[in-house]
């Protein structure tokens, strides 16, 4: 059966592309459908803010004109201008139990990102590494949470037999209220001093005021995560796209701040979101004829989190803010239908963090890794014998809108 690579160009290809994954995890409770309007909108270069600073490709791998697999090529200017590297990326990765096909849709990517010569190949990311990253390496039976992928075993196989080296590996630790009990009592008394010893106070944001806190969210954001791997900062132009996405699952009671009492300066912050999969895997994928009506009803479904971001200015970290916000989070779940939830990505080289996280009594429950390929000049993409593959053209740079 003949196997072909070919570039995503034509409203019918990017059709297939989104629908892919509805038909391989079908029958995997696991997995949560997205809704297939807002996957079109993110893929493309009129609406998602990413394109601004990054190009892109889509690729389909085909068996006698049936879809076996996809594949992103992507490049993120501003990463690699803030990091001065050359990294090109991949992403949005789903195939069958297909080594081949695998193998030439990597091979692709990599053609794509030699092309533009780039020194490295990191994924898989949609199509940054806070958007959905990683291969699941465990905690397949799990539900996967918002901008969570989940993926079967085979995938892990997949990756490391076309010949991908770890890069980095995520972590995602659960927290539940019921483990209140487990929490070190240093990380309480850290709270508690944190208002009175450093001036230093908690406020939680307004969703009519959410744009401006996105600022300093930046401003956070950018100072205390600029270490980290895979880390790029944050524009005007990426910030109004997150606000509006945030406006879709803003709840005052988990968007928070800790700003100085004196100078109002923001020092830390926390952004966790109501878990909108557990609504999401109630509408498979569509808002009508009454996937609107679930979404209405989300306050009376939904009844753990994510949290997403949580850090402190480098500065202030030695003052307890972090505590601060971990027991809110605990004291905000006593009195709302949220018991708990997951706290990620966490990097597993995060010592700080991680070990944060060992001292609020969580757990790890679910490991994501990033693989990456050098591509050493000269060298050229091993497709599988006989496939039909794409070749490379500059022209060919973005999905189809």
């Amino acid at each position: 059966m003949t196997l072909t690579i070919e570039p995503v160009q034509t409203g019918r290809d990017r059709k297939e592309f989104i629908e892919l994954p509805f038909r391989l995890h079908a029958t995997s409770p696991q997995w949560t459908p997205p809704l297939k309007i807002e996957r079109r909108l993110f893929l493309s270069p009129r609406f998602n803010a990413f394109f601004k600073h990054g190009e892109a490709q889509l690729f389909l791998a085909r068996r006698d004109g049936r879809v076996v697999g996809r594949i992103s090529a992507h490049i993120d200017h501003a990463y690699n201008e803030f990091h001065g590297s050359r990294w090109g990326m991949w992403g949005f990765f789903e195939c069958e139990n297909d080594q081949e096909a695998a193998d030439g849709l990597l091979a692709a990517a990599e053609a794509w990102n030699r092309e533009r010569e780039r020194d490295r190949m990191v994924g898989p990311m949609d199509f940054t590494v806070n958007d959905e990253s990683g291969i699941v390496i465990e905690g397949y039976e799990l539900d996967a949470m918002i901008r969570q992928p989940w993926h079967p075993p085979y995938y892990r196989e997949l990756c490391e037999r076309a010949g991908l080296d770890k890069a980095m590996d995520v972590l995602m630790w659960k927290l539940m209220i019921s483990d209140r009990a487990n929490v070190l009592p240093v990380i309480t008394e850290l709270a508690e001093k944190c208002e009175p010893e450093h001036g230093i106070r908690l406020r939680h944001m307004r969703r009519r005021g959410l744009r401006k806190d996105m600022d300093l969210f930046a401003d956070i954001y950018n100072q205390a995560w600029a270490k980290n791997w895979g880390f790029v900062p944050y524009d005007k132009a990426d910030l109004d796209a997150y606000a509006q996405e945030l406006q879709l699952v803003f709840d005052p009671q988990w968007f928070m701040i800790s700003e100085r009492i004196d100078t109002g300066e923001p020092v830390g912050l926390a952004i966790t979101v109501p878990d909108i999969n557990q609504v999401l895997a109630k509408m498979n994928g569509r808002l009508l004829p009454f996937g609107w009506w679930h979404f209405l009803r989300r306050r009376k479904i939904i009844d753990r989190c994510r949290v997403g971001f949580l850090g402190v200015k480098p500065e202030y970290q030695h003052t307890g803010v972090a505590a601060q916000l971990y027991i809110e989070h605990f004291d905000m779940a006593e009195i709302g239908p949220v018991r708990g939830g997951e706290m990620g990505w966490i990097l597993e080289t995060n010592i700080a963090m991680n070990r944060g996280m060992e001292a609020m009594g969580g757990q790890v429950v679910k490991r994501y890794r990033m693989y990456e390929r050098l591509l050493e000049p000269g060298a050229a993409p091993a497709y599988p014998a006989d496939a039909k593959v794409w070749t490379p053209t500059r022209e060919t740079t973005a999905p189809a809108s």
